[in-house]
């Protein structure tokens, strides 16, 4: 299918850019007229998925790392958003991807990130290369109200 339109975002992996991510995607995703609750579930979701970049990819980095957001949305409603980063990397997705399960050893994460990503969208899938980094791509399809 044919994009109707794109954009890419890169920023450095810092907690305080959770909340910007938030808004560029909410600006991005309202070209569609989504409802409230479809612009939340999507903001949440890539809101998740930049806090794993964060947390987790870049754990033992600065806070001078990218991390890098594509967009891209189509004829049909769906908008496709990609978190990637070039951190330590997922060892094991299916176990990563499972509830409560963290790395986070210091008690402070519910591991319930993945499952939350996946919850607010249609379809989610990660891929990952240890050492390389990550990449979370999340689908959701906006339904516009039939006039």
């Amino acid at each position: 299918a044919k994009v109707i339109n794109e954009m890419t975002l890169e920023f450095l992996s810092q907690s305080r850019n959770e909340g910007f991510v938030r808004a560029v995607v909410a600006c991005f995703t309202a070209q569609l007229d989504p409802t409230i609750n479809e612009l939340e579930d999507s903001k949440t979701a890539v809101s998740e998925a930049v806090t794993n970049c964060i947390v987790h990819a870049y754990r033992d980095k600065s806070d001078y790392c990218p991390i890098y957001i594509t967009g891209a949305y189509y004829p049909d409603g769906k908008t496709v958003i990609t978190v990637r980063d070039k951190g330590c990397g997922i060892e094991d997705i299916s176990k990563a991807v499972t509830p409560l399960y963290t790395t986070d050893t210091g008690g402070e994460r519910s591991g319930m990130g993945f499952t939350i990503m996946e919850s607010f969208c249609d379809k989610m899938t990660v891929s990952s290369r240890v050492g390389k980094g990550t990449t979370v791509r999340l689908v959701k399809k906006i339904v516009r109200p039939q006039s």
